[in-house]
């Protein structure tokens, strides 16, 4: 299937994408609704969660990402490899989160990851990146304690600003020593990752976990 070519940067701001999502159905997403869910937020073309969701057959994957072109092209990517635990979402995650897990079966949300997101270099544009404290709150409410939330980055200052958010809130606390990862812990890799680590290039990477408060 032909990529699709997008925008490389949407506005989250703009009045396109103030309508937040409606609830989501579980049971008309997944095959078995109740596994574990897998959240990836800002999941552009959506091939790293293909991989997890093959590799890990017993989870669930949702991928969000406000780019809906390439929603398109991720759901039928999958349905073409025929997965029934893996669907993507086109939505503003930042005016969408609480409404798209309010129905969510209980425990089931243990996993989040958060990779490479649109700097926004400009500190004008500072509110138009992902990782707001609104968004972090919203995690806390609905990840089980001992769940994990996967950061990295490229840009060290924006991995920088991601992590604060989560260690200023008290319901997350960082694992490892405070430096950074020298590795992934999952098993696959994103595109932007792997291009990176290709030109020989740092990636800013941090875990933190759900802890009881």
């Amino acid at each position: 299937m032909a990529a699709v070519r997008v925008r490389q940067h949407v506005n989250p701001l703009s009045q396109k994408y103030q309508t937040p999502a409606s609830p989501i159905h579980w049971e008309k997403l997944y095959a078995m609704p109740n596994q574990p869910l897998h959240l990836d937020i800002g999941c552009a073309r959506g091939r790293f969660l293909s991989s997890m969701a093959k590799i890990e057959p017993n989870w669930n994957f949702l991928g969000l990402e406000i780019r809906e072109p390439l929603v398109l092209e991720a759901n039928k990517w999958r349905d073409e490899l025929g997965l029934t635990n893996l669907h993507y979402l086109f939505c503003n995650v930042n005016n969408s989160l609480r409404s798209l897990l309010s129905s969510l079966p209980k425990g089931s949300l243990q996993r989040v990851t958060i990779q490479f997101p649109d700097p926004w270099f400009k500190n004008r544009h500072a509110k138009r990146r992902i990782v707001q404290s609104e968004l972090v709150t919203e995690l806390s409410e609905f990840l089980v304690p001992g769940g994990i939330v996967f950061l990295q980055s490229d840009i060290e200052f924006v991995a920088v600003e991601m992590c604060d958010r989560f260690a200023n809130h008290p319901a997350f606390q960082r694992l490892g020593t405070g430096e950074w990862l020298p590795e992934n812990p999952l098993p696959v890799a994103t595109e932007r990752e792997m291009a990176t680590i290709n030109k020989g290039e740092p990636v800013y990477r941090a875990v933190f976990e759900r802890i009881s408060c």
